[in-house]
């Protein structure tokens, strides 16, 4: 399979293989989602729906390149480990995440992955390791967002909207980080309104593409935080799902199917205060 490339078209791409149009993931508070314990995500997920609710949640079992070193209490299945960054969870770490920036994005290979992407030779590494490993202390350490006008009365009615139509079964506002190098991000609670895991998001968002054991149809939580901060950076517009294809955060809520549909169906049945309060509540995050 091949994500699509920055200039590359779909037509050009051999026929029968292959692909998705992502958008950049957000930067902020990443380091904070690299220690969350497997043990809790393995928690969380419940692949079967053992309890009946309808949400499933599954943790995408990758196989990881030799440079990642996983931790001590690190949970493995036959051979791979749990991935957590991506769009499907399918890079282990933020080393793993930003190695593959480089190479893939960006044609660039370094020490860590010295095949060139396009030639499939190996070359001589494009950039220092000292640069690499710069740019992942860099990304571990951003500051994560923090939510604005918590105590306004509309936002803490869409707080409990959110939670009645359930929509924080998956958006988790509350996980914590277990050990961690660095002394800010260790043992840690954060509210990044991810769960982290895999979840069946409906045959409209099913683009046939797929990585390590996630389905096409399957996609990671995205955390919520900073969402409210999206618009400004971005020129003034949102790019929201997994290919951007939503312009407003209401419009991203009514493209959720699969798992979430009882969810987006809570959502369109509310009356116009109510979704008001809602939107509010996510715009403050």
């Amino acid at each position: 399979q091949n994500r699509a490339l920055p200039g590359f078209l779909p037509e050009q791409i051999p026929a029968g293989a292959t692909f998705s149009k992502f958008t950049p993931p957000a930067f902020t508070g990443l380091g904070f989602l690299q220690y969350v314990s497997d043990a809790d995500l393995v928690a969380m997920a419940d692949p079967d729906d053992s309890d009946g609710d309808g949400i499933s949640g599954a943790v995408n079992w990758i196989t990881i390149p030799n440079y990642s070193i996983p931790a001590p209490t690190a949970i493995i299945q036959n051979g791979k480990y749990i991935g957590r960054y991506g769009k499907k969870a399918s890079a282990f770490d933020l080393l793993h995440q930003t190695v593959n920036a480089y190479n893939q994005d960006m044609g660039i290979a370094s020490f860590y992955n010295p095949i060139d992407h396009y030639s499939n030779l190996e070359i001589d590494p494009e950039i220092p390791t000292s640069k690499v490993n710069d740019v992942v202390f860099y990304l571990s350490t951003l500051k994560a967002p923090i939510q604005r006008n918590q105590n306004d009365a509309g936002v803490i009615r869409g707080k409990n909207i959110f939670a009645q139509i359930n929509c924080a079964a998956c958006h988790k506002s509350e996980l914590k980080t277990s050990y961690a190098p660095v002394n800010s991000l260790s043992y840690k609670t954060f509210a990044p309104y991810t769960d982290l895991l895999l979840h069946d998001m409906g045959s409209a968002l099913d683009d046939g593409y797929t990585e390590g054991s996630a389905k096409t149809y399957e996609w990671r939580t995205p955390p919520l935080w900073g969402i409210g901060l999206s618009e400004n950076s971005q020129g003034g517009n949102l790019f929201l799902m997994h290919d951007g294809r939503a312009k407003t955060i209401e419009q991203a809520i009514t493209l959720h199917g699969g798992e979430a549909q009882q969810s987006r169906n809570a959502f369109e049945k509310l009356s116009t205060q109510d979704k008001e309060a809602l939107l509010k509540f996510i715009k403050s995050l």
